[in-house]
């Protein structure tokens, strides 16, 4: 589906996920170009304090927060003058994605939680900027189907499926041969199977080329981040998962390519700033300038690439698994990933232990088809429920 071309005119934006790490980027383009964009809505998860600031500087007339308390706190650092109206939980999310006067959306919360809201500004009509990968892993059939009956265009602000996103443009979609998406290897990527079992979560929250939120930049150091993007890719470009390969390039410099059956491969390059690939997504098909260091070729000199270690790294594997099977087979893969990435950073699970709790839920589970939000909601809350008990009944899992 091509999206929409906008007018020139002031674009009003809800942001979902604004103090995070794509939230903030985003609203750093929008405070580049004050005159193309006007904030309606943001919605965030607990850190009130930012979300007060971003209040202050881009006045949204909605916000939504996680829960009751955060909305206490919100509103007790917020003036009793011209304060926006606060909502929380799930619905204040949905409302925020669907009733907030929004042109666009931008989905960028973290995991699962992002599905709803993406889904109700779907419902509601409007076009989307989806950095929310899990939507398209949990429920792909699901929000395609919705966007292709609502005539609503998602566009990519995944580096990664925005430069394929790019790459397509004017081509022939029966001339595609694979996609290749490309991945930085992490911080670990010449670390030894035992080195790689003392890892620690301040190592692994440490990556060497972009600066993303704690969840992702586990996912990109174990490669579940890829394994997601794999799937989504299948997703979001109609392909089957054996024409999208991951290769690994540790510049970060070409952010994935597409290969045509006359061989030929179109790529697209860039620094690795986010700003970039949200800022294609905001005003598409037009392009903002941007303040920051340009690419310099002679600088990078030499770009590299290798292939993945399924061996070191199996998040990849399950990935291609879990796509193959099928219907609510990733759904249980993101929802297990999420249990056990929150007890690495809490000390509970080792680094090599996290793909196997996501490996076992996945075997515990029997795929269904797809039929409704209400199921995959519903199976991810049997997996995260299972990953809790399996990582409590073990301990730090590891090798029988």
């Amino acid at each position: 589906m091509s999206p929409p071309v906008f007018s020139s005119a002031v674009k009003r934006l809800a942001i979902l996920g604004s103090t995070g790490s794509i939230g903030r980027s985003t609203l750093s383009v929008v405070a580049e170009h004050p005159g193309e964009f006007q904030v309606v809505g943001l919605a965030a998860g607990g850190n009130a304090a930012l979300l007060a600031r971003q209040v202050e500087e881009f006045r949204p007339a909605l916000v939504s927060v996680k829960d009751g308390a955060t909305a206490a706190a919100l509103k007790d650092l917020l003036p009793r003058d011209g304060a926006p109206r606060v909502l929380s939980g799930p619905a204040g999310a949905q409302e925020v994605a669907a009733a907030s006067g929004a042109d666009m959306v931008v989905s960028a919360m973290v995991g699962a939680v992002g599905l709803a809201p993406t889904l109700a500004a779907i419902e509601a009509g409007l076009p989307v900027a989806l950095a929310n990968k899990e939507t398209l892993v949990a429920a792909g059939s699901l929000v395609m189907a919705a966007a292709r009956t609502r005539g609503v265009a998602l566009i990519p602000v995944d580096s990664e499926h925005s430069a394929i996103f790019q790459a397509l443009q004017g081509q022939r979609r029966e001339d595609v041969k694979r996609l290749w998406l490309t991945a930085s290897g992490g911080p670990f990527r010449e670390w030894d199977a035992a080195r790689l079992a003392t890892v620690t979560a301040r190592e692994a929250l440490c990556h060497p080329n972009w600066d993303m939120g704690p969840k992702i930049t586990i996912d990109s150091a174990t490669m579940f981040n890829k394994a997601l993007e794999v799937m989504e890719a299948s997703v979001l470009f109609d392909l089957p998962v054996d024409k999208i390969a991951v290769v690994i390039h540790p510049q970060s410099i070409v952010h994935s390519l597409v290969e045509f059956v006359d061989g030929g491969f179109l790529a697209q390059m860039g620094v690795p700033d986010m700003r970039l690939p949200i800022a294609y997504a905001l005003t598409y098909p037009r392009r903002l300038p941007l303040n920051g260091p340009p690419l310099d070729l002679c600088q990078v000199a030499r770009l590299t690439f290798e292939a993945p270690d399924e061996d070191r790294f199996p998040a990849l594997r399950l990935g291609y698994a879990a796509a193959r099977a099928g219907g609510t087979m990733p759904a249980v893969l993101n929802a297990a990933n999420e249990v056990a990435v929150a007890a690495f950073l809490e000390g509970r699970l080792k680094f090599m232990d996290l793909p196997r709790v996501v490996e076992a839920a996945m075997e515990a589970h029997t795929p269904e088809p797809l039929q409704s939000l209400e199921q995959v909601l519903a199976v991810n809350d049997w997996a995260r429920g299972w990953a809790r008990d399996f990582i409590g009944r073990r301990g730090r899992p590891g090798p029988s």
